[in-house]
């Protein structure tokens, strides 16, 4: 199979270099060495885009370090918040999830994204630190999230946000938490959220999406690579017909009640089937949604091929969206408990 055949040759070089750079696709088999390989990748890019953005006059955002207290006695969850600097009015905030297929990455990977979003919408970023599978498998990385979740509704007037108009979103596995996120926080009824962002998201364990040349295993996220990741969150159950809507949010039954969401995903995506069946359910749910797919776009290419007319396409209709839906009639949240606010540094 000529895993090219279908993808748009703006972004072919792109792909290319990363298969290069990576041996071809990422190698899930030992973990340690992969995570210390990306966490050196992070800091170098992260600190190459902060020399380039250096300059003299203000700075256009503030970055601070905080934790969230766990859920009933679990450790307690880092959260990196983006706040733009131009307004002293409350923001609205989007809690955002990393990707990394349950097993990789941290809340520093996506800075750049995430320094972008706050400036481009502008609203504020909340990134989760949460436990990574397998030492930490389900629902150890949702219940994080919901912990990060629960704690900036609770703190918004110290924090300077406003607690009615919170989104979740992330890319990836990161969609994917994102998306039980949402259906998690319509089931506790303790913080109303005004949107999901769900970016080419990881929903359904059963990897269901049908090889060929469409979809080839061999780009980017290899079936491989998925059946890995599942089967480290759920402790080696991927496919069991037990598996909960909190854990695979494809598997969820109901989905009446969700907020708005918003999905996009590559024609050339491994995720692309699932994705397209979870709009599809969410629209005969009620819930207002909006799908895009990326002619010839495969898993990632908005980072990997940043800078591309189609990574461009991406990014507005993201930001546009997300502009939209924070910037509309807020929604009254529910109020939270009183949470302690600590300050991690």
């Amino acid at each position: 199979m000529d895993d090219y055949a279908n993808i748009d040759p703006e972004l072919a070089p792109a792909l290319r270099a990363f298969q290069l750079q990576v041996g071809g696709a990422l190698d899930l088999s030992d973990l340690p060495a992969l995570r210390a390989g990306m966490l050196q990748m992070v800091a170098a890019a992260t600190e190459a885009s902060r020399g380039a953005a250096a300059r003299p006059g203000p700075a256009a955002l503030t970055v601070t370090e905080w934790v969230a207290p766990g859920a009933d006695g679990a450790p307690g969850v880092p959260v990196r918040l983006y706040r733009p600097t131009a307004t002293s009015a409350p923001l609205p905030v989007l809690l955002w999830v990393h990707g990394g297929g349950f097993v990789l990455g941290d809340a520093a990977q996506d800075d750049g994204l995430l320094r972008a979003l706050a400036e481009q919408v502008p609203c504020a970023v909340a990134a989760v630190d949460y436990r990574l599978a397998p030492e930490h498998p389900h629902p150890a990385p949702l219940e994080d999230c919901y912990a990060a979740l629960r704690w900036l509704a609770g703190q918004a007037a110290g924090l300077g946000l406003d607690p009615e108009r919170i989104a979740v979103g992330g890319a990836s596995a990161g969609g994917g938490l994102a998306a039980c996120l949402a259906l998690l926080a319509r089931d506790r009824a303790e913080v109303r959220l005004a949107c999901q962002l769900l970016l080419y998201p990881m929903l359904d364990d059963r990897n269901t999406a049908p090889a060929g040349p469409d979809c080839p295993d061999t780009v980017v996220w290899t079936r491989e690579n998925n059946h890995t990741g599942w089967n480290a969150l759920l402790s080696g159950r991927a496919g069991a017909a037990e598996t909960s809507g909190y854990a695979a949010a494809a598997r969820a039954e109901r989905l009446a009640g969700l907020p708005p969401a918003y999905i996009a995903v590559g024609a050339c995506d491994l995720f692309l089937d699932e994705d397209i069946a979870y709009a599809r359910r969410l629209l005969h749910a009620g819930v207002a949604t909006e799908l895009r797919v990326y002619a010839g776009a495969y898993h990632g290419f908005d980072s990997i091929a940043g800078g591309t007319a189609a990574a461009r396409r991406f990014i507005e209709d993201r930001d546009s969206y997300l502009r939209r839906m924070l910037r509309a009639e807020p929604v009254r949240a529910r109020p939270c408990a009183d949470i302690p606010l600590e300050n991690k540094c």
